[in-house]
Formats: structure tokens, sequence, C-alpha cells
């Protein structure tokens, strides 16, 4: 199997550029996204592989960096451009362009960060569909897709699959399988990453139902997502990692159930992964701050 990847490493690159959206640098990690993606739907699993693929093409031609593009950092803003659309609107020819277009434009401003030396995370998806998002639904007439109205039939293990189902909301899928499998793609390319997402997932949702947020929409997962990467991005092995994840999870959380109450972002199409890059940054500093102090 490495042979192969060392034979068309474009493929390794869009592999391990999908499986960043969760920042593991693992192409099995990414393999088994697209798995997950495609069993909601298949048009978001296409969706993800153009974008993705536009991107890496992207940073190639435009000569990026080779270990920043070996290592997928152009891919996964990208990856969850092309997903959100595929998901929030119907699959028309001026969509599928703007998959393409939104995944190229993801790694220019992934560059321009990287460069910057400023950690952003997810954030160039962000402002991307924001503005594509709002400029679809003012000026066209493209209708919402089918999967952002589906129904979600309640069952009987909704309270335990909760945590696992914040893992699927990161990349835009509800469905129970889709979440235990972007469990296991993490856990495969790191375990203690997965379990902190794990109980991450677990406090936004246990949380946000103390504030009162929808019981439907938390054991959906959608209070549970930012969490989710928040935790990751600060797992390890040392015990202050826990501390850590525990401030980023918390500021989160907060943000999140903040800017949902108060429908501050719905002229845009929603938060999307805004309180988990807004509570990793925040505690960033904070970090800086302690470490300075400390020293």
């Amino acid at each position: 199997m490495n042979k192969f990847f060392e034979k068309i490493p474009f493929v390794d690159n869009v592999l391990k550029g999908v499986g960043q959206i969760m920042l593991q640098e693992n192409r099995y990690t990414g393999i088994l996204f697209l798995v997950g993606i495609f069993l909601g739907s298949w048009q978001c699993g296409v969706a993800a592989i153009l974008a993705t693929a536009a991107a890496t093409f992207t940073a190639m031609k435009l000569k990026y960096a080779q270990s920043e593009i070996n290592a997928g950092l152009y891919g996964f803003s990208a990856a969850l451009v092309g997903v959100a659309l595929a998901f929030i609107f119907q699959a028309t020819p001026l969509i599928w362009l703007l998959i393409v277009l939104g995944g190229a434009l993801a790694a220019v401003i992934q560059h321009f960060f990287i460069q910057k030396k400023i950690p952003v995370f997810t954030f160039p998806f962000i402002v991307i569909t924001w503005v594509l998002v709002f400029t679809l639904h003012h000026f066209t007439n493209i209708q919402p897709s089918d999967l952002i109205s589906a129904e979600i039939i309640p069952t009987d293990y909704d309270d335990f699959l909760a945590c696992t189902n914040g893992f699927g909301e990161v990349i835009f899928q509800g469905g129970v399988l889709s979440g235990i499998i972007f469990f296991v793609a993490v856990f495969i390319s790191s375990p203690v990453a997965a379990l902190y997402g794990l109980a991450a997932s677990i406090l936004g949702a246990g949380l946000s139902q103390l504030n009162g947020e929808p019981v439907k929409e938390i054991h959906m997962g959608l209070f549970g997502f930012n969490a989710v990467l928040s935790a990751i991005v600060f797992s390890g092995v040392k015990k202050t990692d826990g501390i850590w994840v525990l401030i980023a999870v918390f500021l989160t959380i907060v943000i999140d159930d903040f800017l949902v109450d108060n429908h501050m972002l719905d002229a845009v199409g929603g938060v999307f992964t805004f309180p988990f890059v807004v509570g990793t940054w925040i505690t960033l500093i904070i970090q800086k701050l302690f470490i300075k102090k400390v020293v």
C-alpha cells in the first residue's frame, strides 16, 4: 500500500488533507472519513474529494512548501467547503463549480496564514462558506438540498450515541454509522485525541442540555462537534494537557451556545466551526500568557 502512495503522491496528499479535518496527518484516517461521508451522501463525498483535490493542485501549482502539501495542510478547509456546499444546496452546475473554486481559494487563504505563522485552523473554510452561503441565498434561486431538511428519526440509543454524533457533525454527517467511523478514524491515528474528543462531545451535550438547548439537536451532535475539535487540538499525554483541553472545550461550548441561542450567524449559514476556532484562539492566548508568567 505504501508503494502505491509513493507512486501517486497526489492521492496521498488529498487523503491526508481530508484527515486533517480533525488534525490527523494520516491517509487511513482520510480514507475512513471519506467512507463515512459517502455513507451519508455521495454528493458530499464527491464534493470533499473535488475540493481537496482542487486545493492540493492549487498549492502545487503555486509552489507552496512540499512538506506542507505532503502533510495535507491545504486540504482540510477545502474539504469542509466542499461538503458544506453539497450539504446545504442542491447539486447544480454552479454549486459544483463553486466547490472547486472554493477549495482552491481555501488553499490560498490557508497559505497566507501559514506564512504569517498564525494558527487559523478551519477559519478559511468558515469565511469562504459564510460568503458563498450569503451570496447564494440572496442572489440565486438554488434550492436547499434534501439533506439539510431530512427528518432525523429518534431512537432508543440517542443518549448513548450523542457522543459519537459529535464526531459526525464535524463533517456535516448526522448518521450514527458515520459518527462511529469518524471516531475510529481518529482513534487509529491518535487514541488520546479520539478519547479526549469523545469526552468533549459528552461534555458539550451535557452542558448544552443544562443550558436548555433542544434535546433533538443535542442528540444529533450539533452542540458537540466544535468541542470535539477543541479537545483534539490540545490533546496529549501530559497531565497539563487535560487542563488545557477542559479550558478550550468549556470556552468553545459557551461561545457555541451563545451564538446559536442569539441566532447571530443564521444569515450566513450558521456557526459552522467558528466556536471551535475562537475558543481555541482564546485558549492559546491564555496558554501563552501562563507560560510567560511561569518562565
